[in-house]
């Protein structure tokens, strides 16, 4: 007996660039690229057009001539330095984090960001699902930073900070605080925050009158950087994805 076929409703639609980002291969600018260069074929049909609707279960897609298939996921941690871009290219010709993870030999994408002067952890992978589980500010991944204040900061404001902070936009959530040291004329902190605004642990110190002098992400959820040197990277161990998937993610 035949197998029918699912009314069309039914069908799992996706867009071109979307299928090829989702198997790990590319970001979607960069398959948008290839898309527009007729290197991806569609049922044996060159498609130029990134939104084109096709069913990964059912056409046959190819690039370059060759059947699409998924890269192997891959979930590296990097100790990005100060200085590094979070992006791929820079129009300036700043250094990017591209530039430190050529050995991973395949495409990556930054989990998150870590601005220009802000050094510590960051997570690539190329499995999609992932970056956005883990970005997703709902999932509410915990990020440990250590600071450098241009102050000394008092109790009361180290516990402003531990209350949460009223911003430009909007209320932080209650951070995990602790003061590490103060040395001259400087307060040393690791705050935890389980958002991610833009700049948020920069835009709190300076809420409570103060600056941040140095700023280095060392954990997300349990990782933590440990011995890592900085402009190094090393691979996720699987135990660390189970971690950060939850327990109910199948880690790789």
């Amino acid at each position: 007996m035949r197998e029918k076929r699912k009314p069309a409703e039914e069908r799992t639609l996706k867009t071109l660039e979307r299928v090829l980002s989702k198997a790990g291969l590319a970001s979607r600018t960069i398959a948008r690229g290839w898309i527009g260069a007729g290197r991806v074929a569609v049922n044996r049909r060159t498609v130029r057009d990134p939104d084109h609707w096709v069913d990964p279960h059912r056409d046959r897609i190819t690039l370059d001539g060759k059947a699409l298939r998924s890269a192997a996921k891959t979930y590296i941690l990097l100790y990005k330095p100060k200085g590094y871009l979070t992006t791929r290219k820079d129009p300036e010709g700043r250094p990017t984090v591209y530039d430190l993870t050529s050995g991973a030999g395949m495409w990556l994408s930054p989990v998150g960001r870590l601005d220009l002067d802000t050094s510590g952890l960051l997570l690539m992978t190329n499995d999609t699902d992932f970056a956005e589980r883990i970005a997703n500010p709902q999932h509410k991944a915990p990020k440990t930073y250590q600071l450098k204040a241009a102050t000394l900061l008092s109790d009361e404001q180290i516990a402003q900070l531990r209350r949460g902070i009223e911003l430009t936009d909007g209320p932080t959530r209650p951070a995990e605080v602790n003061r590490l040291r103060d040395r001259g004329k400087h307060t040393f902190l690791e705050m935890t925050i389980t958002e991610g605004r833009n700049r948020q642990v920069r835009r709190m110190i300076d809420a409570v009158g103060s600056k941040v002098l140095k700023l280095v992400r060392v954990a997300i959820g349990p990782i933590r950087i440990g011995d890592l040197q900085i402009g190094k990277w090393r691979h996720l161990t699987n135990a660390e994805l189970r971690v950060l998937m939850g327990p109910r993610d199948n880690a790789p």
